[in-house]
This record gives structure tokens, C-alpha cells and sequence, in this order.
């Protein structure tokens, strides 16, 4: 690997990990300098690694300088020291001789129970997101603003506030107990779903699809399955869907950076591996009655990865978005389920059901009246298909969009 790389992925890789650790030990109340003692270790790395060379075993090399920090922070931060004693109840040099364990089962521990002090239902999910990011995946504010489009102002007041009402909860970072597991593990799994969206669906401006996102959520989600408290069937079931969804990641961005809609797709590029392991995790989470948004996310989600008859396939989407819809209504589901009623019963009908949404200042829902539009009325697609253009945020949904208009007659 490049030296020069080397740095910025150890710190996307290994960051996130090293504050978590480090907040489980202190407390979430020190989140903050939590990060400082991170950063500085990542800054010491630049530092002597320029100067000496790089050591034998990097990540091992963080992980000792990153304690030997934090010991160092309770020596001669005297506030800090004095409220970690308070919190920790130790005394004397205890304190300093506290370990600060980061073996890989511990750093898997602390991820787990971090997840879920982040997605405390006391904060918003937005900030629960943009937490996620930044403590968990080791975003930076400058990626975090880009993706959420909007400013690094904003995302850091948006961190304050969120680790301010952490602070001021007095969250635990732990597990909940099985009396709350349940309805803790909801939330968690919406900010984890929500991540994996703003990947795949990106709104930066200069990327239709963000991998690293994608990844990470996935990531997250395989912590929670491998965690016997909080395996359960919606888990699985929306990893399964993050599968599907993954695996045709390489046909949706052709070699020129478009984006390529699902009918252009080419199946070769499919990942079949992935797909089978949605398969995998997709029927451990039917073994009881349970049915979540996410089971039925995934059904959908398993038929887009198959190229059946187009009758049957529809059909089956369009039940799937019914029972969606029934269960938890949501704007998209909405959109998506239009679509399928337009495979499977026309244009005309389709329009009917489009328009009753009333999402006007929607992207994907002037994209969708556009596509219905075409041969039935030309001129209503074209001034949908422009008003989509107007929305729209990136380069490559801009093409798609002025192509659709140059086909119109």
C-alpha cells in the first residue's frame, strides 16, 4: 500500500474503534476527549512514521500509543482525573495503573454497546446518524457535511448538541437489559438502516452510491448478529436486504460513473456470492412469526436479484409493497409501490395511483410521473422530467434525467 494512503485508512478503520473503547472505559460524558486522544495519536503517527519509518505492526502501534495518551490525559489533566476518579470511584495512582483494554473482543463489546448509547431515543435520528459516522466509522466532518449536504457548522453543532443530551441523560454505554432490548434495538436498526441508505441512494453531489457507507452499515449489523442478546429475525432480515441491495452495486455505476437504472442493468455484474449470503441470512430470519418492514424489504430486495418472468416478479413486488405500506407507510415505499403497479397494470392506471401521493417537490416522484407519462402524454413527462432536473443533487441523476428528455418525441 501507498505510505501516503496508509495513514487515512488505519484512521477510517481503526479511529471509530479506538474512541469507542475509550468512551466505555471513561464514560460517554468524555466522548470528546475520547476523539482528542485518538487524533493526537493519529497526528503522532504522521509524525514518526514520516521520521523513523513505518513499524512492523501499525495498528498494534496505535493501539499502545493511544493508551499510553489517555494514561498520560489522567496524569496531567487534573479535571479530568479528578471526575474520572469521582465516576470510576478508584483513587490514587489506580487510576493511572486502570487498564484500557483493546483486544479485539473488547473493541467488538464496546462497538455494540456504543451503538446503542448513539441511538438513544433521546436525541434525533439524523444526529444518531451523524454520530454513527463520525464515533463509529470514523467519518470525517468534512465527509459527514458532503453527504448530508448541508455544512461542517452544522454537522458540528449537530454533534455538541447530540453528545451534550448524551451527557446530560447520563447514557450508559451498554446493552440494554432484556426489559428493553426490544425497543432500544428498533432504533438502532433504523439509524443503521437510514445509514445504508444514504449510501446507496447518496445525495453527495459528486457520488451516486457510497460504498464506504454501505460497508459500514453492514458492518455494524454483522456486530449485532454475532451478539447473542440482539440476533434476532428483523436483524438478520435487514442484513439480508443490505445484501440484495449490495450486490448490484458494481451494475448500477457503469465505467464512466453513470448511474445505470435497474431495467439497464447488466445481471453479469451481479455479485452471486452476495447474493447467496442474503439468501443465508434471509432464511434465518423467517424461523418464526415475526414480520418486520425489513423481512418485507428484503422479499423485495430478493426478487430484484432475480431475472424471472416479469409477470410473476411484479406481481409478487407490488403484493410485498402492499403489505409494506400496511404495516408502516412511508413516502418511498409509496413510490416504489407505484412502479410495480405500473409493471404490472400500465401506464394509465399507474398515473392515477402517482398523482394521489401529492409528493410534488420530490425528486423521485416527478422521475416516476415522467417515466409514466411517456407515449401517454409526452408534454406532462417532459415537465416532470424537468422539475426532476431542478431536484435533482448529482451529476450522474442528472444525466439519467436530461437523457430521458432528449428521448422524448
Amino acid at each position: 500500500m501507498d505510505e501516503r494512503q496508509l495513514i487515512p485508512d488505519l484512521y477510517r478503520k481503526e479511529y471509530g474503534k479506538m474512541v469507542t473503547v475509550l468512551c466505555s472505559r471513561f464514560g460517554i460524558a468524555y466522548m470528546d476527549i475520547a476523539e482528542d486522544i485518538v487524533s493526537d495519536t493519529f497526528l503522532s503517527a504522521a509524525e514518526t512514521w514520516g521520521l523513523k519509518g513505518v513499524p512492523s505492526s501499525p495498528v498494534s502501534w496505535l493501539y499502545a500509543v493511544a493508551r499510553n495518551n489517555a494514561l498520560n490525559c489522567l496524569k496531567h489533566d487534573r479535571i479530568f482525573q479528578r471526575q474520572v476518579k469521582k465516576d470510576l470511584t478508584m483513587d490514587g495512582e489506580k487510576c493511572f495503573e486502570m487498564d484500557i483494554d483493546l483486544s479485539p473482543k473488547n473493541i467488538i463489546d464496546s462497538q455494540l454497546q456504543m451503538m446503542f448509547a448513539i441511538c438513544h431515543p433521546s436525541i434525533s435520528v439524523e444526529a444518531q446518524v451523524s454520530l454513527a459516522l463520525r464515533v463509529l466509522c470514523g467519518f470525517s466532518i468534512d465527509e459527514i457535511a458532503q453527504a448530508l449536504l448541508t455544512t461542517k457548522s452544522n454537522i458540528n453543532k449537530r454533534l455538541f448538541r447530540a453528545k451534550e443530551k448524551l451527557r446530560l441523560e447520563e447514557v450508559m454505554i451498554a446493552v440494554p437489559d432484556s426489559r428493553e432490548i426490544g425497543v432500544r434495538l428498533d432504533t438502532v436498526l433504523i439509524c443503521l438502516y437510514l445509514l445504508f441508505n444514504e449510501g446507496y441512494y447518496s445525495a453527495s453531489p459528486d457520488k451516486v452510491l457510497r460504498r464506504d457507507f454501505c460497508l459500514e452499515a453492514m458492518r455494524l449489523t454483522y456486530l449485532l448478529i454475532g451478539n447473542a442478546s440482539t440476533s434476532m429475525p428483523r436483524v438478520h432480515a435487514l442484513m439480508a436486504l443490505m445484501c440484495f441491495q449490495a450486490s448490484r452495486f458494481d451494475a448500477r455505476v457503469n465505467d464512466k460513473g453513470e448511474l445505470v437504472l435497474y431495467e439497464d442493468q447488466d445481471i453479469r455484474r451481479w455479485d452471486e456470492e452476495l447474493i447467496q449470503r442474503g439468501n443465508d441470512f434471509f432464511i434465518r430470519a423467517i424461523h418464526d412469526d415475526e414480520v418486520s418492514k425489513y423481512h418485507l424489504e428484503a422479499a423485495i430486495a430478493w426478487w430484484h436479484t432475480h431475472p424471472v418472468e416479469e409477470g410473476e416478479k411484479w406481481e409478487n413486488i407490488l403484493r410485498l409493497y402492499n403489505q409494506r405500506l400496511i404495516l408502516e407507510y412511508s413516502p418511498v415505499a409509496a413510490l416504489n409501490r407505484a412502479y410495480a403497479f405500473y409493471r404490472v397494470y400500465g401506464r394509465e392506471r399507474a398515473i392515477v395511483e402517482a398523482k394521489a401521493l401529492q409528493l410534488s417537490g420530490n425528486l423521485f416522484y416527478h422521475s416516476l410521473l415522467g417515466e409514466l407519462y411517456i407515449d401517454v402524454d409526452n408534454e406532462q413527462a417532459r415537465q416532470h422530467f424537468t422539475q426532476a432536473l431542478e431536484l435533482a443533487g448529482s451529476p450522474a441523476e442528472r444525466a439519467v434525467l436530461e437523457k430521458k428528455i432528449e428521448g422524448l418525441k
